[in-house]
C-alpha cells in the first residue's frame, strides 16, 4: 500500500506575499530509498509515482482523494505563521 503525505505549501523565502500557500498538496512517499547510478553517480530510482504532486483547494478534498485511491496518508500540519512587527527606525538602533 502506498503512503501519501498531505501538506500545505510553505511560503517561498523569496516572496513577500502568501500566493498559493492556501492550497493543500498530496505527494506520494517513496517505498524504497533512491540508489546512486554507478555510471553517473546521480541518485534515482524506477518509481515515478513519487514525481506526482496533486494540489487541492481543501484538506477534506485531499483526504477524500487519498481514500478513494486507497493510499494510507498522514497530514503534516502547517507551520504557525509568526508575525514580526518591525519599524524602519529599528535598523538604526
Amino acid at each position: 500500500m502506498k503512503t501519501a503525505r498531505i501538506f500545505q505549501r510553505p511560503k517561498n523565502s523569496m516572496q513577500s506575499g502568501r500566493s498559493r500557500t492556501d492550497m493543500w498538496l498530496l505527494e506520494i512517499e517513496p517505498e524504497r530509498p533512491q540508489e546512486a547510478d554507478p555510471l553517473t553517480g546521480w541518485n534515482g530510482g524506477g518509481d515515478t509515482s513519487t514525481q506526482v504532486r496533486i494540489a487541492f483547494p481543501t484538506l477534506e478534498a485531499a483526504k477524500a482523494h487519498a481514500e478513494r485511491e486507497g493510499y494510507a496518508y498522514h497530514v503534516v500540519p502547517a507551520p504557525e505563521r509568526k508575525l514580526k512587527l518591525q519599524a524602519y527606525a529599528d535598523n538604526f538602533r
